[in-house]
């Protein structure tokens, strides 16, 4: 066999390597999407009531199964983001190794506060009495401790979508380096990968965030929405495929 068969064989396993990498990343791109939106906008938002201990306890346990799927909804964002992370290693690896497995190790990172986080979601429950162990406190104070819970899977999950937008800067970084994807939605992945950042730096430094709450969840789910969308859709269409 010639060495040009060979090289031309070893381009042929290396996009379809890519190309297998790209399917992975997209497929669970679309999953977390639906997910996120069960889990994040169905059950979290629609269930608790922030700053009403009572009311959102009285939510919990009045739809207890619902808010159990949403932590399973969770649970499997969890796993998918580190198939997600793989994926999309072995993607822009073609494009430049490091970078890629900084971005990869930036979502780890994300993928892991997320994972903590859901532990304070499960306590939640528990505290509502769905565990021997705190049947016996007052209803008042399963309830505001249930709340605190609530309220520390929100701060850890924030923490954790810092590191999520530096994943989607450096992503669009590499598509900015690269002719792989349009630049378009390299720009686009920069800016909603910002806007994470942005929102968690608000959130940290502004006493009085909730004056800006609506304001900067546009700020964060216009792009957001526009460049992962986006990105998943070219994933599955045409990411691995061979570069014109």
């Amino acid at each position: 066999m010639s060495e040009t068969t060979l090289n031309r064989a070893s381009r042929n396993s290396g996009h379809t390597r890519a190309r297998s990498a790209a399917m992975v990343a997209g497929t669970g791109y679309i999953s977390l999407f639906l997910l996120a939106i069960f889990a994040n906008f169905m059950v979290k938002e629609g269930l608790i009531v922030p700053g009403n201990a009572a009311e959102t306890a009285a939510n919990i346990t009045s739809h207890a199964g619902l808010f159990r799927w949403g932590m399973m909804a969770f649970l499997l964002i969890f796993l998918i983001d580190i198939f997600v992370a793989w994926g999309l290693f072995i993607l822009f690896g073609t494009v430049h190794k490091d970078l890629s497995l900084l971005a990869a190790w930036f979502r780890i990172v994300y993928t892991v506060f997320l994972g903590v986080a859901l532990v304070f979601y499960f306590q939640a429950l528990q505290y509502l009495g769905m565990s021997s162990s705190y049947v016996n406190l007052p209803g008042t104070v399963r309830e505001v401790h249930s709340l605190i819970a609530l309220e520390s899977f929100n701060s850890v999950w924030l923490i954790g979508l810092t590191a999520f937008g530096i994943h989607l800067v450096i992503l669009g970084v590499l598509i900015l380096k690269s002719r792989m994807a349009p630049r378009v939605l390299g720009i686009f992945l920069v800016t909603a990968g910002s806007a994470y950042m942005a929102d968690t730096g608000a959130h940290v430094l502004l006493s009085n965030y909730h004056n800006y709450a609506g304001i900067m969840i546009i700020i964060v789910a216009l792009p957001s929405v526009l460049a992962e969308g986006w990105f998943g859709g070219w994933l599955l269409l045409k990411g691995g495929r061979k570069q014109v």
